[in-house]
This record gives C-alpha cells, structure tokens and sequence, in this order.
C-alpha cells in the first residue's frame, strides 16, 4: 500500500490529523490503517482530490484517439481485413472472426468515439464501455500485434471504467453539478500507481535474465545516434554494456519507487521522461512512450493539476480545469475516522476487494507460465502480460515450409508467409499450429489433397548460433499442442553454446568488410540443406564443435568434417550437411558476395571519375554511357542513364543525398514534414471510415465512384505524388475498392 502515500494528503486539511508519525509522513497512512479489514476499507475508500485523475483521463483518452488511427490500424483497416480473401489469422480463440470489412469500420468508429468520450469526460462510463468492449475485441482478434503496451492500454482502459474518472474537468461535471470537483476514493490512484509500478518493476526483474546483463539483448541499439553522446567518453561495447543494458535494468528496477517519494521524484520525472522520449526514437511503439510520460504524474499529489493551472492568466481560467482548493464531498468515500463497520457500503467494501484481487492478479500473471506451458516457445509464455519488454532480439536465417500430398505423397515448398500479412508466425507454436491447419484448408484449393505441412525454422535468439525452433519431422497439422501442455515439437534453446558468443565477436572483428558469416548449431541426426547463390563466391564451412557430413548433391560426394577443419562448397548448387555426433554440432559458414563486392568496385571508380570531373582534373572526353555522371547534380533531372551500373550508382547518390538533406533538416522541417505524414495518415483513415459508414447506410455505390472515393483517399502529400502516376492503382488500393464493392 506504499503507492497510496501521496494522494492521502488530498483529503480536506480540517481531517487531516495537526501532528503525523513519520510512517505516516513518509507513506501517507499509518500502521493502525493496516490493522484490521474496516480499517483497511476505510484507508482505500479516503476522500481524494480528483484532479490528477481526470487530467490523466483526459490525456489518456486523447492519446487513444490517436492511437486508433495509427498503431490499431484505422488508415490501413482495408488492407488488414481482406473480406473474402484467403488469409490465414492469428486470433487468441479460433472461433473468434473479424466481421465484414465496412463492419470492421464500425467497430472502430466505436471505439473511436469511446476513446473521445473518456477524453472529454463525456458520458464517461458508457464511453469507457464503448472503448474497452472493442478493444478488447480487436485485441484478441489477432495474437500477431500483441505487445506489453497494446496489452496496458486495455487494462487501464479497464480500470478507468470502474474508476469515478470524470469528477474533474469533465463535460459530465457540467451536466451533472453534484460529480464536478468531487472527490473520489483513494483505490482509485492506488490501483493506477500499482499498475505502473508492476510495468517498470517486473520489468526490471525480467532484465535480472543472463543475457541482457551480459549484453546481448538489445546490442544493436549501441550503434543509434541517440548514444552518440556516450560514445564520446566510452567505446561502443560499454556503451551497450553499460548504458543500454544497464541502465534499462536500473531504471525499470527503481523508476517506481524514486517516483513514489518526494525527495527522489524531481530525479525519478527526468530519468523516466528522458528514457520514454528516448524509446519513441528508437522504437516504431506508437503512443506508448508519451502514454507513459502521461502516467509519471499520477505519482504527485493529486491536486497538482491545481497548483499548475492556478499559474496561468486570469482570462484563461475559464477554459482551465478547476483551481479552488476544496473538492465537494461524495458517496464514493469514507471519511475517517469511522467509529462503526455499518458505515461502509457494499461499494466501498468491493472497491477494496477489487483493488487487492487486481493487485495481486497483476504480479502473479507474469509468473504464470507453469499454467500456460504450450506458451512457452523461448518467450516466457503469452507474450503480452509478462512484461518481458526487449528482452529478447532474434533474427531468422532459414524459413523452409513443405508440403506433402496426403493421397500422391508429391512433395512441395511454399512461400514463407503465403496467405499471411504477419511473420510472428514464426516465434510462436500457437500461431504455427493456427497457420499449419489454415494451409491445410487452403491448399486443396490448388489441387493438393490431405496436405501435411512441415516448418524448418532457423532462428538466432540473443546472437546465439542460428538453431531449429520447431521439430522440421513433425507434420504441425497432425501435431498435438495444448496452451496447459508443454509443446512436444519445440525444440529445444542450445543455452549450453552460449558462451560461444565472445568467440563469435573474435572471429567477426577478424574479417574485412566483405567477408560474412553465420554460425549455426544443429541437432543430432537432422541436416540443412542449402543453396548457394551464384552472388556467393569463395564460400566454406567450417566445423566448431561436434562432427558433421557434408554431402554435395550434384557432385554425389561425401566429406566428413571434425573441429577445426573446413571445406568450400559449390556456388549455384545445392548441399546438405548432416550432423552425425551424438551432441549438438556447431560450424559457421562463410562467405563472401561477389556481385555486391565487384558493384562496389565500380561504384568507387565512378566516384572517383565524377570528382575528377568536377575539379576539372579529368582530361580524356568521357563516352557517351558515362555522359549522365555530369548532370547529375542538376535538380529535376531525369535518370536516363543506358549503362545498368551507371543508372543504379546515379539513383544510389539520390538517395543517400535526399538522405543526408533530411537529417540535416532543422526542427521546423522536421516538425513539418511530420506532421504533414500523420495528416495524411489520420486523413485517409477518417475518408475510408467514411466510406464504409455510407456503405453500411445507404449502400453500395457504382465501381467508378467508388473508385475516385478510394483514390482521393489514397491521396498522398505533394512530395510522394511528384513520385507517382496518379492514375495508377497499387494492387492493394484496387483489392480494397474490390472488397469494399464486394
């Protein structure tokens, strides 16, 4: 209960007591508050200043009407649900469907407006209704955009509808004068500051995890330019080491507590507020960081807003949220002391049940994964309540999905992601299981019967050696998975190879430029089979651990490697290699892109011939293939260059140019040509939402209406449409006229 302390002092300075133990002038309640259950209702239910409450509502609700647009998907709405189309989806219950796509619309527009009515303050409970009823719908609707804060959101959401958020500057304070400025129950902040804690807390606990204490979750990040002011007193590893790691571990383990004291809060709001406006550069999180950055706030004492509004101009005051001191008493609370138990109500003896059930519920979630063990496919189950935030990177090296005719036994491969718009696919047994069974519905389509589908999935968790996710013997249709049973066909995470990572930053630091490698680890008595693109000259294998057979198709050849030793394979052809030691085999390949390393080449040399030209220093007449290297400084224009090389190394200067000018743009630029992308955004979103409304209303129009209709939405600023033919549709735009017709 440490997180109610600075809200307790909110209630009239007539109740509060002259003189105050220092527990309770450090946590704002006493021990006796804790002693016994009335006393217990009576702490959680004290009357509190709803200031702070409703300046968070307010901006909450502001920061979802935002959110809808963009990061639920209200612009692009009608590329996401293709009504008819054959796309496989990731719903957290399989019989759970989107509706039709001007539907679809619908529900968002509910949303919508319920995130604007908690904004205002406006028929604040139905408008709370409205909002989470829909987002908890889209939210389960699809597993595939699941994250911690898409997950917070509606747990706040959740929260607002039970909380008394529309007391302070609020529309329905204005209709209905006996809730404005009333105070309202201090459960209220608690549970709002108890959530953010566990946000930050758990996790920083979640970081106390061997790999992002030793660096490797999230290295890539070092290399931002957001740290350059790091990297002018330390080398980059220490930069990653101990800026990036350590300090994400230090602020998401202490961010809750220095903002719950008063001493340490000035601190706690500029490490917290750097940190957020730091994650909206690195991270595409849409309003997640200013969310939080809403959050911070609620921490100070609950009549803040108050004090802060009392500064403005006079004139302003009208249109300000309430300055006068005193809050007008409410039902909602109880006054202490409070001699007799017959006077709490029922309400306020289930606000405090609510708030100690949700508290608890909230840290036992993320430790849940002995429950939902078929979750647990390296990402420490459901990922999306275990705040288990960036912990993890992964990459993907080899996607191979296969096919087998139940009734010929013809064997095929399919397109990594056909008939999906997702890849988390990939990371997850659930979604493999959901996708499998889809291509088993869709492929008798194309005259395959009774499919059995395969996955053979390569993944590099935390610069680990790339390995199998998933059994690639086991046909996922058939395959048994349960949520409450661990997943017999994962494969397991090779955790004892990790220390080879040092020795894989050695042996990279060691090659130029040009050279690649990847290190993969396999499993006893499986192989990979791969190709070799004719681009990939000089490219070996060699053996780190275990023992391995390396078979060259074409060639029908067999070679056996033990540790240390090394063998060149074949450009343009196909290999297997087998592991065939009784532990895990480990080797890397490397390699080297020769069309990429001969196009550099005479991208040098044309750099050098067009310096030599404009210095003046070139003396032979160039020929006529070379004769667009001079003009190519000139605004507007046209790249008609004959010679392939010399097109593509003139369009590569345009766009490292076009580049360069828009990081050295200034603050206004930047600003404008931000806000000019979200209008256009927000704007096609609003038209297309439009669209579907009339055609839920009146109907369909004729393909040619709907085809401007659809068009004047797609509109793009001045600067895309310069690029573009206006009068050409992108197949997408097409689809959605299509559908939206059909």
């Amino acid at each position: 209960e440490a997180w109610n302390r600075s809200c307790s002092d909110a209630a009239p300075k007539k109740e509060t007591p002259q003189t105050k133990s220092k527990m309770e002038k450090v946590f704002g309640f006493r021990k006796e508050d804790l002693t016994s259950w009335h006393s217990l209702v009576t702490l959680l239910n004290r009357p509190t200043d709803p200031a702070s409450l409703g300046i968070f509502r307010c901006l909450f609700g502001l920061l979802m009407v935002i959110d809808i647009t963009q990061e639920r998907g209200l612009s692009h709405l009608d590329f996401k649900y293709l009504d008819g189309a054959p796309v496989c989806r990731f719903p957290l219950f399989n019989v759970l469907q989107p509706l039709s796509l001007d539907w679809m619309y619908l529900v968002y527009v509910v949303m919508f407006f319920g995130a604007l009515g908690i904004m205002l303050g406006c028929f604040y409970r139905l408008s709370c209704l409205m909002f989470i009823s829909t987002y908890w719908y889209i939210f389960f609707l699809d597993k595939t955009t699941w994250n911690n804060h898409s997950y917070l959101y509606g747990l706040i959401g959740f929260q607002l509808t039970l909380m008394d958020g529309n007391r302070y500057w609020s529309i329905d304070g204005l209709r209905r004068p006996s809730i404005r400025n009333a105070h309202v129950p201090l459960w209220n902040y608690t549970l709002l500051r108890t959530q953010i804690f566990i946000v930050y807390f758990i996790a920083g606990i979640k970081k106390l995890d061997a790999d992002w204490v030793e660096g490797y979750s999230m290295s890539y990040l070092a290399h931002h330019w957001l740290f350059d002011p790091f990297k002018v007193i330390l080398p980059v590893e220490l930069v990653n080491l101990l800026v990036v790691h350590g300090g994400g571990l230090v602020l998401d383990l202490t961010a809750g507590y220095l903002l719950f004291f008063d001493a340490t809060r000035p601190y706690a709001f500029f490490f917290v507020s750097y940190f957020h406006c730091m994650n909206s550069q690195l991270f595409s999180i849409g309003m997640f960081s200013y969310t939080m950055l809403a959050t911070s706030p609620l921490f100070c004492y609950a009549d803040w807003p108050r004090k802060f509004f009392a500064c403005f101009p006079e004139f302003l005051r009208a249109v300000l949220p309430l300055t006068s001191p005193d809050p007008q008493p409410s039902t909602s609370c109880v006054t202490p002391p409070v001699a007799k138990a017959s006077k709490l109500r029922l309400k306020h003896k289930l606000g405090a049940i609510f708030t100690i059930l949700y508290i608890i519920e909230q840290f036992f979630l993320p430790y849940s994964h002995f429950i939902t063990q078929g979750y647990n496919n390296w990402t420490n189950g459901l990922y999306g309540y275990s705040w288990d935030m960036m912990v993890h990177s992964r990459s993907h090296q080899h996607v191979k999905i296969t096919y087998k005719d139940g009734k010929t036994g013809e064997i095929g491969y399919l397109n990594p992601g056909v008939f999906t718009q997702t890849r988390r696919w990939k990371d997850h047994g659930d979604m493999l299981k959901q996708y499998a069974t889809c291509l088993n519905q869709f492929l008798p389509r194309y005259n395959i019967s009774d499919p059995e589908i395969y996955f053979d999935i390569w993944v590099s968790i935390n610069e680990r050696f790339q390995q199998r996710i998933f059994d690639p013997r086991v046909d996922v249709v058939k395959a048994d998975w349960s949520p409450f049973r661990p997943n017999t066909w994962l494969m397991p995470l090779l955790v004892d190879l990790s220390p080879w990572r040092t020795k894989f930053q050695e042996i990279e630091g060691s090659l130029d430029n040009q050279t690649e490698i990847v290190f993969i680890a396999d499993f006893p008595g499986l192989h990979l089979e791969n190709f070799v693109s004719q681009d990939l000259g000089n490219t070996s294998i060699s053996v780190l651990q275990g023992k391995v057979n390396v078979e060259i198709v074409e060639e029908k050849k067999n070679f056996t490697l033990q540790p240390g030793e090394q063998i060149k394979v074949p450009a343009g052809a196909y290999h297997k290699v087998y592991t065939v030691s009784e532990d895990p085999s480990c080797y890397m390949y490397i390699y080297v892109n020769t069309t990429e390393a001969a196009l550099q080449e005479n991208f040098t040399k044309l750099l050098e011939l067009q310096e030599r030209v404009r210095n003046g220093t070139e003396t032979e007449p160039l020929p006529p293939e070379l004769q667009p290297l001079i003009t190519a400084d000139d605004e507007g224009s046209e790249l008609n260059a004959t010679d392939p090389i010399v097109q593509l190394f003139l369009k590569r200067q345009r766009r490292m140019k076009e580049v360069k000018k828009r990081r050295e743009a200034g603050a206004l630029e930047r600003l404008e040509r931000f806000a000019v992308k979200k209008y256009y955004t927000i704007r096609r979103g609003f038209l297309m939402t439009a669209i579907a409304m009339r055609n839920l209303v009146v109907g369909l129009p004729s393909l040619e209406q709907l085809t401007r209709e659809v068009a004047f939405a797609n509109m793009k600023e001045p600067q895309a449409e310069a690029n573009q033919d206006e009068r050409h549709f992108s197949n997408k735009e097409l689809m959605s006229i299509h559908l939206m017709l059909f």
